[in-house]
């Protein structure tokens, strides 16, 4: 098929300069920051024609341009977000069921337009727990995920904190072979971060040590410590980078134009970029 035709406009400034990202995103990663005042610096002009907007708003969606180009934005709202009068707030970084749900169809929205897509992933994962499969959880995360790999736009990624778990790969993960992926130096990403691999492989022994009201041993305490600081080094952006996971680590001042070139180059390919799990429509002979 022929590339995605996109009505490209004369490059336009951010509404505030890339520096700004220095004092915008936190030091440490658990901490809450402006997504919004990220994409003031990433959007020309800080536009965004945004997408359900009074509709869960701990994803934000919409279309944009970045240098001119049109592009579909995807972004975790980190943060507690207010609900709808009576319902309890969410978490911003978790995917729940109707944000599943109006990220899936902007996805198909944006795959009918012909328009690329940007994820700039801040993600925890999934909410769990039986409310949140009695919302539909399962159904709507399983649609969220096709629409994802099955749109045949380009794809690019940018982690800007923080991506585990099944939410790292429904926002387009490495496993799904986006045409680009990037990455800011606070950027984190892997299978779960250091203290939930030590509640995995701990948390059955250590739930009968406090019934019995005894502490862990020195030698568990150090089998903890080295499984937590083995997880925590494998979420580091370099350690992602070294090994091909991402293609660039970008300074803020260079991830304008390093996103413009990536789409520029990604819209003049002959066709979807197929990722690895992908089969050939056909065999070649002997």
């Amino acid at each position: 098929p022929p590339p995605p035709r996109v009505q490209v406009k004369e490059p336009l400034p951010g509404k505030r300069p890339l520096t700004d990202l220095y004092d915008i995103m936190p030091a440490d990663h658990r901490h809450p920051y402006d997504v919004r005042a990220v994409l003031d610096c990433l959007l020309d002009r800080g536009e965004l024609d945004e997408f359900q907007a009074d509709y869960a708003k701990e994803m934000i969606t919409g279309v944009a341009r970045i240098e001119g180009i049109p592009v579909g934005i995807i972004i975790n709202n980190r943060g507690l977000i207010r609900g709808p009068a009576g319902s309890p707030p969410k978490f911003g970084g978790i995917i729940y069921t109707d944000s599943a749900e109006k990220v899936a169809y902007f996805i198909e929205t944006c795959n009918r337009h012909e328009t690329p897509l940007l994820f700039i992933q801040d993600v925890s994962g999934f909410m769990v727990g039986t409310e949140a499969e009695h919302s539909g959880i399962i159904r709507a995360g399983a649609r969220f995920v096709e629409a994802m790999a099955t749109a045949i736009v380009p794809k690019l990624v940018l982690t800007i904190n923080h991506a585990s778990g099944a939410g790292y790969y429904a926002m387009a993960g490495q496993g799904f072979d986006p045409d680009f992926v990037f990455t800011l130096p606070t950027g984190r990403m892997g299978v779960m971060e250091g203290e939930s691999a030590v509640m995995a492989l701990f948390s059955a022994e250590l739930e009968k040590l406090q019934g019995e009201g005894r502490e862990p041993s020195e030698k568990m305490r150090q089998q903890m410590e080295k499984v937590r600081a083995k997880y925590e080094h494998e979420l580091e952006a370099t350690f992602a980078a070294a090994r091909g996971f991402v293609d660039a680590i970008l300074t803020p001042e260079e991830t304008r134009i390093a996103l413009a070139l990536a789409l520029s180059a990604a819209l003049n390919n002959p066709g979807p970029h197929l990722g690895v799990p992908v089969l050939p429509q056909y065999m070649p002979g002997p």
